[in-house]
């Protein structure tokens, strides 16, 4: 997703919906997911009642100060609605910018011998299709033959190409998507409505969110809360009468209003939505705000090596020379030999040569004639206009090249192979007609960054640990390059798995990334699952969260934003039952100080009268609502510290300013209310 589509996410467009759905969410059927906020409403009905028939309620001398209740209490259930609509209103504008990129194309359909042009929606899955170049990849698949060049950028907001080809972990391709070059021949694996983009679409929306354990006993709480206050005031009825003291029923519906927790209620909802919006706008999607809330709380993430860690094509590293060659004559002639070579080995050998700013003659290969790899052979290379032949390839199939010329090769090349053999890499030999110059290094690349971004998720308490089917000794080199806590060699799925429930069973939660089909089962066990959206269609199915940018460091971001709706709804709860706290102690001493003149001296706001602590309370109580709006939608910023010193945190500037701001707040309001009455 581009930043220009980001930037929309909080326009005109959005705010207006987001009123309207305001109104709308009115419904008490809607309501009643929300219970603080249902009380609310069902307050502002009855109050509503009062105005419009007082004779009923005996309320006729009341009718000014009842409409004022009225009004605000509206408003109070109204700025809660818009939070949330605000919240599911930016990921329906991200639902919408991928919607532009489902287009009803046309498509290549093979049948037998024979291609017929059909709309993209008849096509069913195990369909084939031919896709070349230019043209729109018709629904998701997986590449059965070629190689193709894929621009992503529709879905991913990434501009440079990614590499699908036929067989291994890299065949997915994403309807929607474009072939930038050659033609590849993919089998459909959705039928129409059941694409992942389909699922995106549904998923961002946030509409069928489900609430997390951790939000439903927040609800718990805050329903308690709710009946204690409910109990609370009902009780104030009789005392009122004893101490001769009438309380109208709106004066009591707005108490119980300002001490339910209608702030954290309002804003519930809202959390949970923005934390699934903050994780896609990573381009993450997540398939439910469980995953994002379970991801703020992982202690283990279990790594697949191949495509994850490392890019997982073997690249060229380095160029060792043998007997008495130098590196840059190896490289020199391993460039050569690779200049018409497009298969990754050969184009990281040109990058490599680049890297190290090796010099070698491009002109003298112009006219030559290109030898392809071939399985038979085990080599490429080019034969050159001059005569001269080179050619790079597996070291036994180049010696015995070699013997053929009539040539010999140093004594320490069997050696340099074997000794790359055994860091787990692949030799490859560079030889020109019957002289071999030396090595070419191959191995499996880790990706630029990771091990900073594990030393990062160290610091924030996660342990790492890497599965990989190479040799204890190959793992034991990627682990230590990669920076990981621990690795598991010769690892197969079951043994994924394995680790996953050993954590588990010790109370951790554990996360997983993976790309491939033998990472679904481990990436269906763990408490969030992060597949690679370059991986297989089965490793997309099984996770609960999908990287667009197939980055599998993006966890970091991912563990970061969960940690930070855990804080952001912590702070919230903190600050609206110190709210409430507050509003108890303004609201109570100025209501019964006329009758009782003794808690004059609780007084500490000085409140004009009881009818303006009241309304001034409630004034405070809906304003609160969407000053905290963007907060809530924000989050609360996250920084690695201990539980102790995150609750310390908490009390005194949530806790602490949930005290304050309500004594300063209604002070302020009823100056004015004082005013007005």
């Amino acid at each position: 997703m581009s930043t220009g589509q980001r930037n929309k996410l909080l326009s005109g467009p959005i705010v207006r919906q987001a009123v309207k759905d305001s109104f709308i969410k009115l419904n008490p059927v809607t309501l009643m997911k929300n219970p603080v906020m249902f009380v609310v409403e069902l307050g502002t009905m009855i109050v509503l009642l009062m105005v419009i028939i007082p004779g009923y309620f005996g309320a006729e001398e009341t009718v000014g100060f009842n409409i004022a209740v009225f009004f605000i209490l509206l408003f109070t259930v109204l700025f809660a609605n818009f939070a949330e609509a605000l919240a599911e209103g930016r990921g329906k504008a991200q639902a919408d910018s991928l919607k532009k990129t489902k287009q009803d194309s046309k498509a290549n359909k093979v049948t037998g011998t024979t291609v017929s042009i059909v709309l993209a929606s008849e096509l069913r899955k195990g369909d084939m299709v031919i896709v070349s170049q230019g043209e729109l990849i018709p629904g998701d698949g997986e590449v059965m033959e070629g190689l193709a060049s894929i621009d992503e950028s529709a879905i991913t907001g990434e501009s440079a190409p990614v590499i699908k080809e036929a067989g291994g972990d890299f065949n997915s391709v994403t309807g929607g998507t474009r072939v930038v070059s050659d033609q590849i021949k993919v089998r459909i694996t959705s039928d129409p409505g059941e694409s992942f983009l389909d699922r995106m679409i549904s998923l961002v929306e946030g509409a069928k969110r489900q609430k997390t354990p951790n939000e439903l006993a927040l609800s718990t709480l805050l329903i308690s809360l709710t009946m204690i206050f409910l109990i609370v005031v009902v009780t104030l009825k009789p005392i009122a009468a004893y101490l001769e003291i009438e309380l109208e029923i709106p004066v009591l519906i707005a108490l119980l209003v300002c001490l339910i927790p209608t702030t954290i209620g309002g804003l519930l909802s809202a959390i949970g939505i923005a934390g699934m919006d903050r994780v896609t706008r990573f381009n993450v999607v997540a398939m439910s705000g469980k995953a994002v809330e379970a991801a703020g709380d992982i202690n283990t993430m279990i790594l697949d090596k191949t495509g994850t860690i490392t890019f997982g094509n073997r690249m060229a590293s380095e160029f060792i020379p043998v007997g008495r060659e130098t590196a840059e004559e190896v490289s020199a002639w391993a460039a050569v030999s690779s200049l018409k070579d497009e298969t990754p080995e050969g184009r990281s050998v040109m990058e490599l040569a680049r890297r190290l700013e090796h010099p070698y003659d491009a002109g003298i290969a112009e006219g030559g004639a290109f030898i392809e790899f071939k399985a038979e052979t085990r080599m490429s290379g080019m034969d050159l206009p001059d005569g001269r032949r080179v050619r790079k390839g597996a070291v036994d199939a180049v010696k015995k090249w070699t013997l053929a010329q009539g040539g010999t090769w140093p004594d320490n090349l069997d050696s340099n192979a074997e000794a790359i053999a055994r860091q787990g890499g692949t030799p490859l030999a560079v030889a020109v007609d019957g002289r071999i110059l030396g090595l070419i290094y191959l191995k499996d690349t880790v990706k630029p960054g990771m091990k900073e971004r594990f030393d990062e998720l160290r610091r924030m308490g996660i342990k790492t640990v890497m599965c990989t089917g190479d040799n204890p000794l190959t793992a034991a080199t990627i682990a230590r390059e990669a920076g990981v806590d621990d690795f598991i060699a010769e690892s197969t799925p079951e043994d994924k798995i394995a680790v996953i429930r050993r954590e588990q069973a010790q109370g951790k939660l554990v996360a997983m990334t993976g790309d491939g089909t033998n990472d679904a089962p481990a990436l269906a066990q763990a408490d969030v699952g992060l597949a690679m959206n370059s991986g297989t269609a089965a490793a997309k199915e099984a996770a609960n969260m999908v990287d667009l940018d197939s980055d599998p460091s993006k966890i970091i971001e991912v563990v970061a934003i969960g940690k930070q709706l855990l804080m952001t709804r912590g702070a919230l709860t903190t600050f609206s039952i110190a709210n409430d706290i507050a509003k108890y102690f303004a609201i109570i001493p100025a209501m019964f100080m006329l009758a009782v003149p003794e808690m004059e001296a609780l007084n500490v706001m000085g409140l004009g009268s009881p009818d303006s602590a009241v309304l001034s309370a409630l004034v405070f109580n809906a304003v609160i609502i969407p000053l905290l709006i963007p907060l809530a939608m924000r989050g609360v910023s996250y920084k690695p510290m201990s539980s102790t010193r995150l609750l310390r945190r908490n009390i005194l500037i949530y806790g602490l300013g949930g005290i304050v701001v309500p004594f300063a707040g209604i002070k302020i309001i009823d100056l004015f209310v004082n005013i007005w009455i």
